[in-house]
């Protein structure tokens, strides 16, 4: 009996590896054991990065209504407290968005919590 080998389900997983390697330096890019230790590594750095991506946009809308507060002459700790014992229901997101964008919007936020 012949020996019965795979190839074809074989020549595929290495054909997807490579295709998620393309344009990687040197080996990384084409010795198969060399791409799926980097393809491993890229892919978690990936879903690491994909949960880091959201502090760092609220550490960015915080820096932003931080900065459009204090020309009202408050900080932004006790901006959230007052907005927050107002019952004012914008989250950051919204905040820093009034506040780079619509900022007569952001003022009357502002003056209803002073």
């Amino acid at each position: 009996m012949p020996r019965s080998v795979n190839s074809v389900a074989s020549k595929a997983r290495k054909k997807k590896m490579f295709k998620l390697t393309k344009g990687f330096f040197g080996a990384r890019g084409n010795v198969l054991t060399v791409a799926k230790n980097t393809l491993e590594k890229g892919l978690g750095y990936a879903y690491r990065d994909r949960r880091k991506k959201k502090g760092n946009f609220r550490a960015l809308w915080i820096q932003r209504i931080n900065a459009a507060v204090r020309t009202y002459g408050m900080s932004y700790s006790v901006f959230i407290d007052k907005i927050n014992k107002k019952g004012i229901e914008l989250n950051r997101k919204a905040l820093a968005d009034l506040a780079m964008n619509h900022p007569n919007a952001f003022e009357a936020v502002v003056n209803e919590v002073k």
